[in-house]
């Protein structure tokens, strides 16, 4: 199927228009064009920014986190690769800070990963996340790397291979006071690579947070769930896994293109973004630059997207959504069973959101049953009051209802470890290769 080359020869004759809107939108709005003067030139200009966003290429944003607030005191933030592999880079948000007192506070702050989902957006949708998280952890993320960009010669990328770069990053970063953050898809194959660790009697985290996960998809199925179930998995190898064109990194590797994945997105609420678009106009004529900015905040993350590569896809597809092998018991990760009840020294908090569309509610909260070996008084669970899927990990509602809880989960388990299990050395600390 040549889908995907139609679609990069309609991106590039669609450019033109686009850097031609852009042009105009500014012309019509800078006061030091005559035309700024002309009637009706703040609603064309308006029109011309709305034709130019709505025609323009979406490159991925940057985290562009450069410093916190902490009690008042500005801390610079530095973001460093601690780790590269193809796939992914683990990033680090590195704190700095002139004060003896504040540089020993820091130095004693919990450590934390988050593991952000290969789902069709960057990890940079979880800014929010990592700005919170950063004024009381140390924080680490996982950004994967669009597919289309990773040259097929660097092999294929499956969902045991997404297992195994979770616990090489855990590995990495050391499990001493370091606590693990699933936001969404990534709940899977956290719970999988930390099952499989406590299994081999390696050391785990100290605790393990996930947030609006499809750990069970049987419970409330969602829409999301039901479009992964509606078709036998040849349909979807056939019909949305395409060859990247011959002007990527990625020339000829299979993928699920992340154009596919965003009109999906959009596709699920056509009204709200047809009503957002429609005010975004309507505030640039009023001049209510405040509320445009923040439309053009959120549309350049949320039409910022990326391929997945498609054996994971295809992996995920039948692994989390039609065959349920991580509940049912019988997923094996290059040939190991996957065994939640193993964990039985690394606490867990489930989250999710009480109006969530995409992960419904049960479907987080189901790693419970699963993981029988943690004592309950290790266990806990919340649901936040009128969030959605976006705002259990972003926004408000993350900020004052979430993250306390998160907060005061990690606190509870933070310091050295009294078990002697973290101490026992690893039966197995290298993992087998992902079959192909």
């Amino acid at each position: 199927m040549l889908l995907y080359q139609l679609h990069e020869l309609w991106r590039a004759s669609l450019a033109p228009y686009a850097y031609w809107a852009d042009a105009g939108a500014k012309m019509y709005a800078s006061s030091d064009s005559w035309l700024s003067t002309l009637p009706g030139a703040q609603r064309t200009s308006a029109a011309f920014e709305l034709m130019y966003r709505l025609g323009k290429e979406y490159e991925k944003p940057e985290f562009g986190i450069h410093q916190i607030d902490v009690e008042g005191v500005a801390i610079p933030v530095v973001e460093r690769v601690a780790l590269e592999k193809p796939f992914c880079r683990l990033l680090r948000f590195k704190r700095f800070h002139d004060q003896a007192d504040g540089l020993a506070r820091m130095k004693d702050d919990p450590t934390v990963l988050v593991v952000a989902p290969l789902s069709g957006h960057h990890a940079t949708l979880l800014r929010d996340t990592v700005r919170t998280l950063l004024a009381d952890h140390k924080v680490y993320i996982t950004d994967w790397t669009d597919a289309r960009m990773v040259p097929a010669a660097a092999g294929p990328f499956h969902l045991d291979d997404y297992v195994g770069y979770v616990q090489d990053f855990v590995r990495h970063i050391g499990t001493d006071n370091l606590h693990v953050i699933s936001v969404c898809q990534p709940t899977v194959p956290v719970l999988a690579a930390i099952s499989l660790m406590a299994a081999r009697g390696e050391p785990l985290p100290r605790s393990m947070t996930m947030m609006g996960g499809p750990i069970d998809t049987r419970e409330s199925p969602t829409a999301v769930n039901n479009l992964a179930t509606r078709q036998p998995l040849w349909w979807f190898e056939n019909n949305v896994i395409h060859n990247v064109p011959a002007n990527y990194p990625g020339a000829g590797r299979r993928v699920y293109p992340g154009f596919l994945q965003h009109l999906g997105f959009v596709a699920m609420n056509p009204e709200r973004h047809s009503t957002s678009h429609w005010d975004f106009y309507q505030d640039l004529v009023k001049g209510d630059l405040s509320s445009a900015e923040s439309h053009r905040k959120f549309y350049d993350e949320y039409n910022a997207v990326l391929d997945m590569p498609a054996e994971y896809y295809l992996d995920t597809i039948r692994v989390v959504f039609q065959d349920h092998l991580l509940p049912r018991g019988l997923w094996d990760v290059a040939g190991e069973r996957v065994d939640p009840s193993k964990i039985t020294d690394c606490a867990l908090l489930t989250i999710e959101g009480e109006l969530d569309d995409i992960s419904g509610q049960g479907q987080t909260r189901a790693a419970h049953k699963l993981c029988t070996g943690i004592p309950a008084a290790e266990r806990q669970h919340l649901t936040a009051a009128g969030a959605g899927h976006y705002g259990i990990f972003s926004g408000r509602r993350w900020r004052t209802q979430v993250y306390p809880k998160v907060k005061a989960f990690i606190a509870a388990h933070a310091g050295p470890r009294a078990s002697a299990a973290a101490t026992r050395p690893p039966k197995a600390a290298a993992r087998k290769p992902a079959r192909r």
